[in-house]
């Protein structure tokens, strides 16, 4: 009996030494060889965006600024309407560290001015795309929408003017006519903006945040006036600024002044760079 007890202990012993060796070489190199490729893919994340949060977009313009863009302010003779026209009205909006806008419009004795002002903060839920990238994204689809014209395009009007420049003075004194009576005619003025195309067409702006361009359209209205609007839409790091000036004459034939009204909104897009610090 004492021998039997003996035997089976022994075997049982053999047979637990036998198990804890299998699982030991077993589990040590598939565990080890695991971890290392998890940590690896994790490591992948993309960085996150630069800005956290969104300016307050009715206090980002200043009164000098708005005087400028909308100057039927100074024409205010009541306090508080003229108060009220600097604050503005903020735009409705759900979630203010995602997006904001600001809008304003103000009547004055030549014509309606409109403005507004829209900040995104772009935000990527794939962790394989940064913000920056996906904020990219965006800004590359608006100016695409915006169909701008190619750089190229800009030489046909350009091109002519050269022509006649290469001719001899007769064609010369033939080009001053011409612009006299284009200016005497209402449709001189329809014509004007593509005299400079290289200057005032819609086009990439390279000194303004990461990316921008600008585009310019005298757009119908169905009255006697033509109003005019100017967009400015730059990206600095994860945030897409976006900038709609509107200028809409009282007096019938008269049109924004394209120059001008892009010169403001240009003014207006670096402040706001500025102000994000980009």
């Amino acid at each position: 009996m004492q021998r039997k007890a003996y035997v089976t202990g022994t075997a049982a012993l053999l047979a637990a030494l036998l198990a804890g060796c299998t699982s030991g070489s077993g589990g040590d190199s598939p565990t080890d060889n695991a971890n290392p490729g998890d940590t690896g893919t994790a490591t992948v994340a993309a960085q996150p965006g630069k800005y956290r949060t969104l300016p307050e977009p009715c206090g980002a313009v200043d009164h000098d600024t708005l005087d400028s863009l909308l100057p039927g302010i100074k024409q205010l003779t009541d306090p508080e309407q003229r108060d009220k026209a600097y604050q503005g009205e903020a735009a409705l909006t759900y979630n203010t560290d995602r997006k904001v806008g600001c809008r304003w419009k103000v009547e004055s004795a030549d014509a309606t001015d409109r403005l507004s002002v829209d900040f995104e903060r772009v935000v990527s839920y794939d962790n394989a795309v940064s913000d920056d990238v996906q904020a990219q994204k965006l800004f590359q689809e608006r100016e695409t929408a915006a169909d701008l014209p190619e750089p190229s395009s800009a030489t046909p009007s350009s091109s002519t003017t050269s022509s006649t420049t290469g001719t001899p003075s007769p064609t010369a004194t033939a080009t001053p006519t011409a612009t006299a009576s284009d200016e005497a005619s209402p449709s001189g003025t329809e014509t004007s903006p593509e005299a400079t195309p290289t200057d005032l067409q819609p086009r990439v702006l390279s000194d303004l945040g990461d990316e921008a361009y600008l585009n310019d359209q005298l757009g119908s209205s169905g009255s006697t006036a033509e109003p005019r609007t100017v967009t400015v839409v730059f990206r600095t790091s994860n945030v897409v600024v976006t900038i709609e000036y509107e200028e809409q004459p009282t007096a019938t034939g008269t049109v924004p002044d394209s120059k001008e009204m892009q010169d403001r909104a240009r003014d207006l897009a670096a402040q706001l760079a500025d102000t994000l610090g980009g």
